[in-house]
């Protein structure tokens, strides 16, 4: 069985940022006007009064200060409240296939690798635009890439299962040099008009080479050591949407249930302890423990989530240098969320260093990986 490495990763970011503040401003405008208009139906108790938001109730709930997204316009305006990206037509390269695209450059030129060195492409996220054809197929068609490729969805989980499945590849021999792509255009599928949820969620794409035989020219190296996956069905956490959408009797596509849906307090009872026992568990299987590991780079949904599991992982609160945070920045990016905080917060480990990215959430489904820097 080869030897697998993590060669190089990217971010490729947007350049719309979303303060907190302009997010409470747009919502509460919403809420005004919905107030306003169905005040009789809200007075005769038939229609619930909606309820502002507020940057403290973010920050406090969240941890999330901002976040990226493709387009800001559509979504800060209170008649719209989702992104306007307009379609393509088919002989255009699609908007998810290029933002991975763009990530796939970034990690290729830091693994010291050109897209034709490439045979295997994973695109692992937690949103498609279509079926088919697989935007990997069509991302590997648009750098040059030789081999194979396929898409995969584990929702939060899909980029640390996409890596299991290239380090499998290339164990065994079936790929030489792969590209794992998160494109994560979550705006799409968040519900901007709820309350509980509006602030959750930013676009993202990142990407990370995974090879048997590095090239020798990558900024940074680093072996997996192990790889460990597990699901178990819960609908905590879930999205409706789908093909059948047009088959069901009302035919409406605008149900709250085909968007991104949660009951947070469930999930964080539930997945936090799944995520710090999967974590110790993976660990002994190499022989180690938690306080064997100079980093975490843990999913990025939410603050509390983060330091519960490290907290209980270390038995004392974890510094920001041990389990480093990206999502007061980014907000939850979905799969992407780990390997952000793995890509912006690795270079300074030396030689010998032991590092561990997972990532939890809809499934349930938790993968990690055990990383020891070369």
């Amino acid at each position: 069985m080869n030897k697998t490495y993590i060669t190089g990763s990217g971010v490729w970011t947007p350049p719309n940022v979303i303060t907190n503040e302009e997010l409470v401003a747009s919502f509460n405008e919403y809420v005004r006007r919905f107030n306003e208009k169905n005040g009789a139906a809200i007075a005769a108790g038939e229609i619930v009064a909606l309820q502002p938001s507020s940057v403290e109730f973010i920050e406090k709930g969240s941890g999330i200060k901002q976040r990226y997204v493709i387009d800001k316009a559509g979504v800060l305006d209170p008649d719209r409240m989702y992104p306007n990206i307009p379609a393509r037509p088919n002989g255009e390269i699609s908007i998810m296939a290029e933002i991975a695209v763009n990530a796939a450059k970034l990690a290729l030129e830091a693994a010291g690798r050109t897209a034709a060195e490439v045979d295997l492409v994973i695109v692992a996220c937690a949103n498609f635009q279509r079926p088919y054809p697989a935007l990997a197929i069509e991302v590997q068609h648009a750098l040059g890439c030789g081999g194979y490729g396929y898409d995969m969805n584990v929702a939060c989980s899909a980029g640390t299962f996409g890596i299991e499945q290239a380090a499998n590849a290339i164990r065994s021999g079936q790929a030489r040099c792969a590209l794992v792509l998160g494109p994560e255009i979550t705006s799409g599928h968040l519900e901007w008009r709820d309350r509980d949820c509006h602030f959750i969620f930013g676009d993202v794409a990142t990407a990370v080479v995974i090879e048997a035989e590095p090239s020798g020219k990558q900024t940074h190296l680093w072996e997996i050591l192990g790889s460990r996956a597990a699901t178990s069905f819960s609908n905590n956490i879930r999205n409706n949407s789908g093909f059948l959408d047009r088959c069901e009797a009302d035919g409406r596509a605008d149900k709250r249930d085909k968007l991104f849906m949660q009951e947070g307090r469930k999930v964080f009872k539930e997945v936090c302890p799944m995520a710090a026992e999967h974590i110790s568990t993976h660990l002994a299987q190499h022989g180690l423990t938690p306080k064997d590991v100079r980093r975490f780079w843990l999913h990025q949904a939410n603050l509390s989530m983060n330091q519960f599991i490290t907290r209980r992982l270390l038995d004392r609160d974890p510094t920001p240098d041990e389990a480093p945070i990206v999502l007061d920045k980014y907000a939850n990016t979905a799969s992407a969320g780990s390997i952000i905080a793995f890509h912006q917060n690795q270079a300074d480990l030396p030689s010998g260093a032991t590092g561990l990215i997972c990532s939890f959430g809809a499934g349930y489904s938790i993968g990690s990986h055990v990383l020891r820097r070369i």
